[in-house]
C-alpha cells in the first residue's frame, strides 16, 4: 500500500509530478532506502543509488473481486498509465519499452540485479517499465509502470527518474 491510496487520478496531476520527478535530485551512490508516511508508514518513496521512485496513484484494494470488476481495475490502471504515457510522449518525445521478465526472473532465482530493478520488485511494481530517456538538461531517464503484489493489493502506478539509462539487463 502507498500513501497514494484514496486519491483519484488526475492526469494533470499526474504530469506535474513526473516533471518534478524530473528534476528532483538523486543520491549518487548508499544503499537503497524505502521511506514512508510518518503516521500511517504507507510507501511514498524509494531511492538509491543515482534513482528515485514514486507512487503516482493506487487503485482500490481488491479484496473480495472478481472478474469483471477485476477486469475493470486492470483496464482503469493500464488507462491511467496510458493517458500519461501519451502526455510525456507529447513533451519529451516516443518511449520505449523496457521488460522486466528477465530481471525479475534472475531476481526471482536471488541473482544479482540492479539496485533500481531490486528496488521495484520490493515494491511489488513487475510491470514492464514505459521509458524515456535521455530527457532533460541533466539527460535523465524516466519510466512509469503499473504493479500489483497479489489478488487483495491494489494496482498501483509509479515513476522513477534515474541519472543512469534505464534498460534491460
Amino acid at each position: 500500500m502507498t500513501a497514494r491510496a484514496g486519491e483519484s487520478f488526475v492526469l494533470p496531476r499526474a504530469v506535474a509530478e513526473a516533471e518534478q520527478l524530473l528534476a528532483t535530485p538523486v543520491p549518487p551512490a548508499g544503499p537503497t532506502t524505502a521511506q514512508g508516511d510518518p503516521a500511517t508508514g504507507e510507501w511514498t518513496a524509494t531511492e538509491g543509488a543515482g534513482f528515485r521512485i514514486v507512487p503516482l496513484w493506487e487503485g482500490d484494494p481488491l479484496t473480495g473481486v472478481y472478474a469483471p470488476e477485476w477486469n475493470d481495475a486492470e483496464e482503469a490502471a493500464d488507462a491511467h498509465l496510458a493517458a500519461l504515457a501519451e502526455e510525456l510522449d507529447r513533451r519529451w518525445g516516443p518511449h520505449r519499452t523496457v521488460r522486466l521478465d528477465g530481471p525479475l526472473r534472475a531476481w526471482q532465482t536471488g541473482a544479482p540485479v540492479e539496485p533500481l530493478y531490486q528496488a521495484l520488485f520490493a515494491e511489488d511494481l513487475y510491470g514492464d517499465l514505459t521509458v524515456w530517456g535521455p530527457v532533460g538538461p541533466d539527460g535523465r531517464w524516466f519510466a512509469v509502470t503499473v504493479g500489483h503484489s497479489d489478488g487483495d493489493a491494489p494496482l498501483v502506478l509509479a515513476a522513477l527518474v534515474s541519472d543512469r539509462a534505464v534498460a534491460r539487463e
